[in-house]
């Protein structure tokens, strides 16, 4: 009995002396008591306390933490929202006394500040201002939380608004203006391309215009320079220029025949088509040029008739002025 007591007591004063010893991790801050009352504050590694005397009230983390607050709220024209804002915070090394025994649950303290400055500032702002103004509402957030959190040995290190949610129908809407937006200037670009194709075509065309007429008019021109050699031919051989032109045009006549005659695929008829349509032709011509140069020679001498009387009387007109000159005293 007396080896199993001594064995006994060897057993307990090893794991009292084993309590004795304690590791805290990196990063972290263990508070030490001493019969309830605060002794110390332990950083990282291979620690050493009183057994049954001193004990570990607590473990504060010293990494930056990451607390995220979904708050619903309305906006100024009363549509409501959910934003989702993240704060990152950290325990100051210096404040670890404050942090643990200050304040209890440092999340739900600073769930509270984050909800109080995001529902004073969202409902000055309209939906639009809330998104393009979202980094100035996390500026105001981590200033309030800052001058709160000092206090209790907290240091935030960042908010960031990461999530703005409007409800459901105020969002099919907002769909639904962009999409009408889209559309508008679609239809907008879609007519000024129009516009510059109408435009571009209408150039096109007025310069193959202009270019057609400038062609004709070189085609007209070039034909009646040839009509012109033809008929200077014609008459170096004895045939005058109304029987020349008459010649031409029957020869153009024939011509115009046979480039018909020799398209296959042409259903075209010409009227009158008889051997005798070229000699009617012919004599309708010299009728019409006879016709025309005796109505010609007519006008000519109408015209030196016309010029010839009035030469006269410019004459008698001049020889009764001398004459009134010269005998004064007649009258």
């Amino acid at each position: 009995m007396g080896n199993i007591f001594i064995y006994v007591l060897l057993f307990f004063a090893v794991l009292i002396f084993l309590s004795s010893f304690f590791t805290v991790k990196q990063q972290t801050a263990v508070i030490v008591e001493r019969f309830g009352k605060f002794l110390s504050i332990r950083h990282a590694g291979l620690q050493l306390k009183i057994p049954i005397i001193d004990k570990i009230a607590g473990r504060i983390n010293l990494k930056i933490q990451q607390l995220d607050v979904i708050i619903e709220t309305k906006t100024k024209e009363n549509v409501f929202v959910k934003m989702k804002v993240s704060v990152q915070f950290v325990v100051i090394q210096e404040k670890v006394y404050e942090a643990f025994y200050k304040l209890q649950y440092p999340h739900d303290q600073i769930t509270s500040y984050v909800f109080d400055v995001v529902r004073a500032e969202v409902p000055k702002l309209k939906l639009d201002d809330v998104f393009e103004r979202k980094d100035d509402i996390a500026i105001a957030v981590k200033r309030e939380l800052n001058e709160a959190m000092a206090t209790y040995g907290y240091d935030i290190i960042n908010t960031l608004i990461t999530d703005i949610d409007p409800d459901i129908q105020v969002k099919n809407a907002m769909n639904r203006i962009n999409a009408a937006d889209r559309e508008k200037s679609a239809a907008e670009y879609e007519a000024e391309a129009q516009r510059i194709r109408i435009v571009a075509k209408a150039k096109a065309e007025a310069e193959s215009k202009r270019l057609q007429g400038q062609g004709i008019a070189d085609q007209r021109r070039e034909i009646a320079r040839g009509l012109v050699e033809s008929v200077n031919v014609l008459n170096e051989v004895g045939i005058n220029s109304q029987e020349a032109s008459a010649l031409i045009v029957v020869t153009q006549h024939y011509d115009t025949l046979q480039a018909i005659g020799s398209d296959t695929n042409s259903n075209l008829i010409l009227l009158p088509n008889s051997p005798q349509a070229g000699s009617d032709m012919l004599n309708n011509m010299v009728a019409s040029f006879s016709a025309s140069n005796q109505v010609g020679e007519s006008i000519k001498q109408g015209n030196l008739k016309k010029t010839a009387t009035k030469k006269k009387n410019e004459e008698d007109h001049h020889t009764h002025d001398s004459h009134e000159h010269e005998n004064p005293e007649t009258e």
